[in-house]
Parts: structure tokens; sequence; C-alpha cells
């Protein structure tokens, strides 16, 4: 995808659009390499692009 047409979008926006999972879940699935892939800012925030969140969903969801 076309990075200039892409989101970055914010760990409370992911939360949200997983319907309820906690910010400790999603910084553990993080440790154990099973999250979204990510990137941290010079201040320490994550973003994910919204394309890379969207390729992980489908991803687990061809593995259920």
């Amino acid at each position: 995808m076309d990075r200039r047409r892409d989101e970055l979008m914010t760990v409370p926006q992911i939360l949200a659009e997983l319907g309820g999972v906690s910010r400790r879940t999603f910084y553990r699935w993080r440790e154990l390499g099973q999250g979204p892939a990510a990137f941290k800012l010079p201040n320490g925030e994550l973003r994910v692009w919204r394309s890379d969140f969207t390729t992980w969903l489908r991803q687990l969801e061809a593995a259920a």
C-alpha cells in the first residue's frame, strides 16, 4: 500500500478497534511477537500503520 495514503494508528485507536482489549494485553502480545507490526516514535509512543493492522487481523482470521 502507498504509505502516503496510509494512516498511523495510536495504541488507543487500536484498542478501540479491537473492542475492549486491554493495553496490558496489547503490550503482552507485542512481547510475545504476536501483535501487529509497530514502531516507536522518539517520544516512546507506538504507532501502527493501518495497512499493517489490517494485514495482522486478516492473518488472525485465516488462522482461526
